[in-house]
């Protein structure tokens, strides 16, 4: 079985990330925030592993699309 990775949605991000919403769409605008993908019609979320790299390296040097 393949090493899925995990959709988590905003306020798993914001807690992870210790961002507020505003923060986290300015920096995700800017490109310095990985961005959210669509997961159903009304819902979005952000890959679990792009996540812990952004708080690895909040600088942001290491910058990815959402994959």
């Amino acid at each position: 079985m393949a090493n899925l990775d995990r959709i988590v949605r905003l306020k798993a991000v914001l807690a992870r990330a210790g961002l507020r919403r505003p923060t986290l769409h300015r920096k995700s605008g800017l490109g310095t925030f990985p961005r959210q993908g669509p997961i159903s019609v009304h819902g979005a979320g952000w890959n679990e592993s792009a996540i812990n790299r952004r708080v690895a390296d909040p600088a942001g040097l290491g910058k990815e699309p959402f994959q």
